[in-house]
């Protein structure tokens, strides 16, 4: 007799678990439930192509460089339930020589990456250089992109830093796209962009300056999602 009364107990409580189930499923998720997993996957696609270095600062302004508007703090919590966390990078050589007399521009960009901000091509350019290691020794890559394309329209490599690898850089940009005045300019407070002959160059050809703040890398994150992109693609 207590044998089917346990019996009969569970199938009691199968029935209901059965009922509470397919009504979860005709409910379905939450709005915000469904955005988040969606961004889960877009955030572990950037942690993972940072080589898991990113934190959630960083994964952030990659979003938002991609013009995906969320939070910073959605972000670390949704990193948090996943358990992603930043991995310090061991290799670091300095490209940025922010330490100079040369007159530095506002910062004009402002972080506006979004699509709807940077409108039509040839209207907004992010510049950056980065390192790329080698056995022959350290080569250094710089690149103009379109914000509107996120495509590279000018770029040079030379195993020196120096001034000309960004003058290089950008003429090829003004050779291939032949932009109209008014084009903004943006880069970080690197010598190589504020010298007076990279200031003549972009005076010569009607482009607008405008630079990161001092030490702030995400004001500038296109390019720096750019190189991270491209250095896994090489891996």
């Amino acid at each position: 007799m207590r044998r089917s009364m346990r019996s009969a107990d569970c199938a009691v409580y199968l029935r209901h678990a059965r009922a509470g189930y397919y009504a979860w499923r005709k409910r379905g998720l939450s709005n915000r439930d469904r955005v988040d997993r969606q961004l889960k996957v877009r955030i572990r696609t950037v942690h993972a192509e940072s080589r898991r270095t990113y934190g959630s600062p960083r994964v952030h302004a990659d979003l938002e460089a991609q013009g995906i508007a969320c939070s910073r703090k959605r972000v670390e919590r949704l990193m948090r339930e996943d358990g992603l966390r930043a991995r310090v990078k061991r290799r670091f050589r300095i490209t940025t020589d922010s330490r100079h007399a040369e007159p530095i521009a506002p910062n004009v960009l402002a972080r506006r990456f979004s699509i709807e901000e940077t409108g039509e091509p040839d209207r907004i350019w992010v510049t950056d250089i980065t390192y790329i290691p080698t056995r022959e020794g350290w080569l250094y890559l710089a690149v103009v992109l379109d914000l509107a394309s996120r495509r590279v329209i000018g770029w040079a490599m030379k195993s020196r830093l120096d001034r000309s690898l960004a003058m290089d850089a950008l003429k090829m940009a003004l050779l291939l796209r032949h932009p109209d005045n008014g084009v903004l300019h943006h880069s970080d407070r690197g010598v190589q962009y504020a010298c007076e002959d990279y200031r003549t160059l972009l005076t010569q050809h009607g482009l607008i300056p405008s630079m990161s703040r001092k030490g702030n890398c995400w004001d500038n994150a296109v390019a720096e999602s750019f190189f991270e992109r491209a250095r896994v693609g090489a891996d």
